[in-house]
């Protein structure tokens, strides 16, 4: 595994890059085995690298008949609910690019979630010819806890190792939420790139932690075998990494 990692001055500049690596990523999959497999993050920093994507620089030069969309989590809601990943990324990118909709492979949050997860975990398995999962770029968010996708501390989603999609029961304090849907652990680290793309003064202390002082927080536990690993963060997330 290689690591970068590099610190933007604001929420935007770091979402061009993240913008060009996206493009960059996607000329040469597409060069090497005519696809380009991503799965897509939820959260704000994500809808604005969705939001640059989707316009006049990349929309009309990226080869979206060869891009496959999936996603790294999703909550078990409708796909027209406001807190769905998939509706987030539909009205910002998919609605406003040229992509096949058969290339849109989105998580059924629809379904109780066990059936959910097993449904996905077929998708993948169809895709990928019955191999084991290899994107070509994962791009992950991570909240104030360290958690990442819908893996969260203490989970024992975190122990999982022969399922690639699981569902995830998140009942924490102080609001509980709906059920999750996730990609697993071992199917993050055979990724070939992994890009987190972090935000905000409130994650500084999270950031230091994982990658100054090594916690085993979720987000932390991402360590692609044998790809690449980025962590890209605004000045503000990234004030107490050296």
């Amino acid at each position: 595994m290689t690591l970068e990692i590099e610190t933007y001055p604001n929420k935007e500049t770091l979402a061009n890059s993240a913008a060009k690596e996206f493009s960059r990523h996607a000329r040469s999959a597409i060069t090497r085995h005519d696809r380009f497999s991503v799965a897509l993050a939820g959260g704000s920093t994500p809808r604005v690298l969705y939001s640059l994507l989707a316009g006049d620089e990349y929309a009309s030069k990226l080869d979206w008949a060869r891009i496959h969309l999936f996603w790294g989590d999703e909550r078990c809601v409708p796909p027209d609910h406001p807190d769905s990943n998939y509706r987030m990324a539909r009205k910002i990118l998919i609605d406003r690019v040229p992509i096949p909709e058969v290339n849109v492979h989105r998580m059924q949050g629809e379904l109780a979630p066990e059936e959910g997860a097993l449904a996905y975990e077929r998708l993948l398995y169809r895709y990928f010819s019955w191999k084991t999962p290899v994107f070509d770029l994962v791009l992950l968010g991570m909240g104030e806890d360290g958690h990442t996708a819908s893996l969260f501390p203490g989970d024992r989603s975190l122990r999982e190792r022969k399922r690639w999609v699981i569902a995830v029961d998140h009942n924490q304090p102080p609001v509980p939420t709906v059920p999750r849907l996730t990609l697993t652990l071992p199917i993050l680290n055979f990724a070939r790139k992994v890009m987190f793309l972090v935000t905000g003064e409130s994650k500084a202390e999270t950031v230091r932690r994982i990658l100054v002082s090594g916690c085993k927080l979720p987000a932390g536990m991402v360590k692609p075998v044998s790809g690449n690993l980025k962590w890209m963060l605004d000045e503000a997330a990234g004030t107490e990494v050296g």
